[in-house]
């Protein structure tokens, strides 16, 4: 291997990691953008916009250009959506805040797994340090939520066995 490990060749796991990475971050940045879209609660709206300013794009940005500098074609991304007002949204078509916070946590869960793989896989210490960072992003953003979700009663507990 070279000594700057960011000189060091990609290997195929690496690559296909990194550009599933950037697709499922991509389709992500749509699907938040739905999720705010029909956000009521202004801390749950406030709390998603800030993820995906603070947080996703900045990890499709970082991902982006490893893949660009590597000369790898990009995956394709979803056309943006509109901004909505929640009101035009009819009543049986509309996610509620509670589902909206399920969704969300479902997939901060889901990227942080496939971050800690990727750590794992990765032999390029670069790309190392980068998941790690966005694992350690990933869960600070999911336990702000599930503070979120415990102070608006959403947060659903299995029953307690206490025999």
């Amino acid at each position: 291997m070279v000594k700057n490990k960011q000189e060091d060749p990609f290997h195929t796991g690496e690559v296909y990691h990194l550009w599933n990475y950037l697709y499922r971050t991509k389709n992500l940045l749509v699907t938040m953008q739905v999720l705010i879209n029909h956000a009521g609660d202004n801390d749950l709206k406030t709390y998603a916009e800030e993820l995906v300013e603070s947080c996703l794009i900045q990890e499709e940005q970082a991902v982006e250009g490893i893949l660009k500098e590597a000369g790898i074609r990009l995956p394709p991304a979803p056309p943006d959506r509109p901004n909505v007002e929640v009101e035009d949204i009819p009543a049986g078509a509309r996610f509620h805040d509670p589902e909206i916070a399920t969704i969300i946590q479902k997939e901060l869960m889901s990227t942080r797994a496939e971050s800690s793989y990727v750590t794992g896989i990765a032999l390029r210490e670069d790309l190392r340090t980068m998941f790690g960072e966005f694992h350690d992003q990933q869960e600070e953003y999911e336990q702000k939520l599930v503070n979120i979700a415990k102070e608006k009663g959403w947060l659903v507990l299995p029953p307690i066995n206490i025999k």
